[in-house]
């Protein structure tokens, strides 16, 4: 079942560990079928490089599996995952990373500010790229932590983690944002190091919500 889906998942999961974003089976990367509800996530403990689509785990919103053919179990974060689903009832994917300059601010718990432009497509509200509070990895207080991160943006870190992208299209977009989160840390840290830990100047949240496609380009020729 969900066969688009359970490819779709499994060739993230494989990018992200091809992208550093994710190394030594860390991470955990899931899709909803709107239709259904049904979440397709990666399972637990498994090298990235060995996996297939046939691995991938259905899970409902109850936590309950509806289909594993390969008999894994699912990842242990997956309360996590259904947790955002059941928070924002259009979100399509969630891509959960342990990137490197991102988990350095995750261990910070220090937020990461809107120092460049493209953070406009990150589904923030606060001109920041929050922090939910630490909770034990494949815990319910884990799960209950992300509630109010995962309602004020798309695109979160975890206390002392890793970095999380909510996306209401689909996984490869959920990735790319998770792809952008490590960019916008690693700038942020650069920025912090050349300045000699001043703080750069952010964007505020209304110039972020100006952004639109130039008015100017026209397409004639176009049918």
């Amino acid at each position: 079942m969900l066969e688009t889906l359970k490819k779709d998942v499994c060739e993230i999961a494989k990018r992200a560990q091809r992208d550093g974003l994710c190394k030594h089976k860390s991470g955990n990367f899931s899709a909803r079928d709107l239709e259904t509800g049904y979440v397709v996530i990666t399972p637990t403990s498994v090298d990235r490089d060995l996996l297939t689509p046939r691995d991938m785990v259905v899970m409902d919103l109850e936590a309950r599996v509806i289909e594993n053919l390969s008999g894994l179990r699912p990842t242990s974060e997956s309360l996590m995952h259904l947790m955002i689903y059941r928070q924002r009832p259009k979100a399509a994917a969630i891509a959960h990373t342990h990137s490197a300059y991102a988990t350095a601010f995750a261990l910070l718990n220090k937020p990461i500010p809107a120092v460049v432009y493209e953070v406009a497509n990150l589904g923030l509200t606060k001109a920041r790229v929050p922090v939910a509070p630490y909770g034990r990895p494949g815990t319910t207080g884990l799960a209950d932590s992300v509630i109010e991160s995962c309602l004020e943006a798309d695109c979160f870190l975890l206390e002392k983690h890793g970095a999380v992208a909510v996306d209401e299209r689909d996984v490869y977009e959920a990735f790319l944002k998770a792809a952008y989160i490590e960019e916008l840390a690693e700038l942020y840290y650069l920025a912090l190091t050349a300045g000699g830990g001043k703080e750069p100047d952010g964007f505020a949240q209304e110039e972020l919500q100006r952004w639109e496609y130039p008015k100017e380009i026209s397409f004639p020729n176009v049918r």
